[in-house]
């Protein structure tokens, strides 16, 4: 063939240029690469670049000169001409050392190369653009294909066949025509297209290509030969379009042509590649959808997909508006039909009567609503039906028998997963699957350590119709619950794994898992086997912070379970343990956690389980925490550290002492607090090997760290915060668990930044909060991060807004705004109100406050209740009292130096300080002012420490 590009021809002399070395010739003007006389094959751009080369005689071009003349002005990557190389190194067989490489420079061709003039006439410029097709033209625009034609053109500049290969209706044809409607300049050759489609007898594939030809053979003369040895040295592109009913014909006469035709290269279209050497594959691909994230009207046109339907829409007649709702709804269906065009396009047709969203909820019967194809279209065209009858109407019984409870799956799934729920010989789904990938109907990825497969939604569906048709839904859905049962039992054992690998790994089934349980669970399901899939799965839910569905899918479970089933007690233990935890996470709920929690405990003690035992401790014991009943959660946390004191799990005993860190927090305690919590650390560095994830499905690390941050800052160890809040945060993000940064953002990092007074480290940990809270359905801080935000812009100057947002966002709360984490914008609230003139209000709010941690013993922000009351006392109106303030702020020392938090106490002594000096005691507040900040050591830059200096100084100035 003579692709596209220029190398000089002395067309007016009929003289010719041909480069010799050795057995090689290089004929420019005929562009042909000779061995020994014989014809070697070598694409347009190869043979250009080689040509490059040869012409200068032994010299290094460099890859940009290479590039600039081959593709004149068109940028590619480099990777475009190392493709070309490795074509001439293929074609120079045992002769590939004379094309050198210098690293990083470019390209030299070794060798004495001779100069010989031929005489043999040539062909006229004028009569190669003479060419001859029968391409049809053009009846629409293609829409979405300007890379892949380019992309086409290039395989066929390297290649001498290129097979197109996808599943129906992906456009393989409509590709092809359009290129070849549109060749890139200087190409010089016929243009070809067989049509297949129609053919039902393999035997007559060589009579239709000799018939395009127009080539007449006779008799038993119609072979793949004979059509070789018609096409001789003809410059042609075939196009053999729609082979794979005649797969195996087609690539024997592909094969003969390659072989004996110089000038002829070949492009097939076929849901399976011919199988030839020299064959390249182009799996099309589909046409670009929108992600699941709202992108507004200007981005959803960024995706093919969307232009294709809206363009096919509007040329039918449809005007429906081009706004938000309906570009959203586009976008769905687009990804639900997987960007295949000819899907996409009977759902545009249906826009004449239907809206967008209208047509979104009736792809669920897409096969009986799909059907308005184009009339001139191939029959197998005109339907979504029809389209993927035609590709399994063409499989073997058994490679039908494997494709169809293929569609019990979901989403993504392994060989191991298909061989169990084919229910067949495992080297027979082995090898039948590879051929459903090879043909098209199932989609292979091999990237990392494992090949993932999956259907097309499209192709999903109609297998799931054909599996109930067939009666075989109920054991192919039973078949993938029970291998999902085993395959997630096995979650408890890779613990040790790091979070982000083990999400990679379990994380892409859980759509397999939701289809499952939907069957397991219904009445026509197994409820014991939906009840122990359920446990199975639980890891997986709360790694994934999906806490709302594993409280509905576990509350399901305990109602389909049946008591009489003999291992019905250990399963209802452990779906009571899963609901207690996915409880503490819900708005309105919490208050039903210790329920669940209280029966895991009793069965657990029934059933001997020490593992359910210590989990049921764990989660009454943050259950206590949640409801204030820190003293009961103490006792909870002694016993679960009494249990594991002989026990030679580490893990166990460094939970203990976290549980005992976090009770004495609460408690008021930040001494005692620190000691604990500095022996869960030091049994966390003392592990050989560090678990990634607690038995209750909480980032280890994570969970030693959380209140490490906040028990620091109480006590005054302020740089010592700031670095875990750093370290937290840089571990909570690589972890790729949700609640965990949650909770680090939550525990740590913004009250942290709050109290160090930097408001703009503040604001972008909200701001992370409120990101990771929408991404992922964790409603409780979600609420918080909302409250947090309004202090932080009340503090920043915008009083009006922020406690607008502060108590909107409490009231969002419910009961949830008495949880301890709730009880510093409670304070904040406080504290804002008597700013906004509202004092009473204020004053009511920090009695409250007060009352409530009375009530609970939660000591660890009492101080600063104190003060805040304290403040709001001095204020004007009819509370003002000095006498009652100072009461308030005597208080606030005492708790704070009874509890060791050296914080607490300088906020004190600062608001203290400023009554002496409105009072005229000025002395005094130095004195009060000196001793507190003299107990400093570190983080002398917070503005607490600021405020004191500055407020020492001028006293010491005056």
């Amino acid at each position: 063939m003579k692709p596209f590009g220029a190398v000089p021809i002395m067309a007016e002399t009929g003289q010719r240029p041909v480069y010799t070395c050795s057995e090689w010739e290089i004929d420019l003007a005929r562009r042909e690469l000779r061995s020994l006389g014989d014809v070697v094959p070598l694409g347009g751009r190869a043979f250009e670049i080689l040509a490059e080369l040869v012409q200068a005689e032994g010299d290094l071009v460099t890859k940009n000169d290479l590039v600039e003349r081959v593709w004149r002005g068109v940028f590619v990557e480099e990777s475009a001409l190392r493709v070309h190389i490795a074509a001439i190194r293929r074609a120079l067989g045992s002769g590939r050392d004379m094309l050198a490489t210098e690293v990083g420079r470019g390209y030299r061709l070794q060798g004495t190369w001779q100069i010989r003039q031929m005489n043999a006439p040539l062909q006229s410029v004028a009569s190669e653009q003479l060419r001859s097709t029968n391409i049809p033209s053009a009846s629409f625009d293609l829409i979405g294909r300007a890379t892949a034609i380019a992309h086409l053109w290039e395989l066929l500049s390297a290649y001498r066949v290129v097979s197109l290969v996808g599943p129906g209706g992906i456009g393989k044809t409509a590709l092809v025509l359009e290129a070849a409607r549109k060749p890139p300049p200087g190409f010089a050759a016929d243009r070809l297209m067989v049509e297949l489609a129609s053919l039902s007898n393999p035997k007559m594939v060589c009579s239709a290509v000799a018939g395009v030809l127009g080539v007449k053979l006779e008799g038993e003369d119609i072979s793949p030969g004979a059509v070789a040895r018609a096409i001789g040295a003809r410059q042609l592109l075939l196009i053999i379009d729609n082979c794979e009913h005649v797969v195996e014909a087609v690539a024997q006469l592909a094969d003969a042509i390659v072989s004996r035709c110089p000038g002829t290269t070949i492009v097939a279209t076929s849901r399976e590649a011919l199988r030839i050497d020299g064959e390249h594959v182009y799996r099309v691909p589909p046409l670009g959808v929108p992600p699941e994230s709202r992108l507004g009207c200007g981005g959803a046109f960024a995706y093919t997909a969307v232009e294709l339907f809206v363009t096919r829409a509007r040329a039918l007649g449809s005007n429906f508006a081009l706004d938000e709702e309906n570009l959203e709804a586009v976008a769905s269906i687009c990804r639900r039909l997987d960007g295949i065009p000819l899907a996409i396009e009977f759902a545009a047709a249906r826009t004449v009567m239907l809206s967008p969203a209208k047509i979104a909820v009736l792809l669920d019967d897409r096969f009986k609503f799909l059907t308005t194809g184009r009339r001139t279209a191939l029959p197998r065209q005109q339907t979504l039906r029809a389209t993927l009858d035609w590709s399994y109407d063409l499989l073997p019984e058994v490679e039908a028998r494997i494709l169809r409870p293929l569609g019990v799956f979901a989403g993504e799934f392994s060989l191991e997963a298909a061989i169990a729920v084919a229910g067949e010989d495992m080297s027979e789904v082995t090898r039948r699957l590879a051929n459903l990938v090879a043909k098209s109907l199932v989609l292979v990825d091999i990237g990392g350590d494992h090949a993932h497969y999956r259907l097309l939604d499209t192709t999903r569906a109609y297998a799931l119709e054909k599996l109930r048709s067939r009666g075989e839904l109920a054991g192919a859905a039973q078949r993938l619950a029970e291998y999902y049962r085993g395959f997630f039992a096995r979650t408890e054992a890779d613990s040790e794994q790091p979070q982000s690998e083990w999400l990679t790994f379990y994380g892409r089934h859980i759509d397999n898992v939701r289809s499952s349980l939907d069957w397991a669970l219904s009445p026509a399901g197994d409820a014991q086997i939906g009840a122990a899939l359920t446990v199975a799965a639980v890891p997986l839910w709360m790694q994934l912070s999906l806490f709302a569905e594993c409280r509905e899918r576990t509350d399901l479970a305990l109602a389909r379970l049946e008591g009489s089933a003999a291992n019905a007690p250990q399963l209802r233990m452990q779906l009571l343990a899963a609901r207690g935890w996915s409880l503490m996470h819900g708005i309105g709920r919490a208050g039903e956690a210790g329920l669940a929690w209280a029966e895991t405990l009793g069965l657990a003690e029934q059933l001997g389980d020490d593992d359910y035992l210590l989990r049921s401790l764990w989660g009454l014991c943050i259950d206590r925490f949640n409801n204030g009943e820190f003293r009961k959660a103490l006792g909870l946390a002694r016993r679960f550290a009494d249990i594991v004191a002989g026990s030679r799990n580490s893990v166990d005993r460094m939970m203990a002492e976290r549980l005992l860190a976090t009770s004495m927090h609460y408690l008021g305690d930040q001494r005692l607090a620190r000691r604990h919590i500095d022996r869960a650390l030091a049994r966390l560095y003392d592990l050989t090997t560090k678990p990634q994830v607690f038995r209750s499905r909480f980032d280890l690390r994570a969970s030693a760290y959380c209140v490490q941050a906040r028990i620091l800052w109480l006590l005054g160890c302020v740089d010592q915060a700031l670095s875990v809040v750093d370290r937290n945060l840089e571990e909570g993000r690589t972890s790729g668990h949700a609640l965990t940064f949650c909770s680090l953002l939550g525990e740590d990092a913004c009250p942290v930044a709050f109290f160090a007074g930097d408001l703009t480290l503040a604001e972008r940990y909200y701001a992370m909060l409120i990101e990771q809270t929408e991404r992922h359905p964790v409603r409780l801080w979600n609420v918080w991060a909302r409250a947090f935000r309004g202090m932080v812009m009340a503090r920043g100057g915008d009083l009006e807004g922020g406690l607008s947002l502060l108590r909107k966002a409490l009231g969002m709360a419910g009961e949830a705004r008495f949880l301890p984490r709730f009880l510093l914008p409670l304070g904040e609230l406080a504290a804002c109100l008597g700013e906004a003139g509202e004092v009473s209000q204020g004053l009511a709010t920090a009695e409250e406050a007060l009352a409530l941690c009375e009530a609970r013993e939660e000591g660890w922000y009492v101080a600063e209740l104190w003060r805040i009351k304290g403040e709001l006392l001095l204020r004007s109106g009819a509370h003002h009292s000095v006498a009652a303030a100072e009461q308030a702020f005597d208080q606030a020392l005492v708790v704070a130096r009874g509890q060791g938090a050296l914080f607490w106490e300088l906020r004190t002594t600062i608001s203290l300080a400023r009554l002496r000096i409105g009072q005229g005691r000025s002395a005094e507040a130095w004195h009060i002012l000196d001793s507190v900040y003299g107990k400093f050591t570190e983080g002398f830059e917070i503005s607490d420490l600021r405020r004191a200096r500055t407020m020492m100084a001028q006293l010491s100035a005056w």
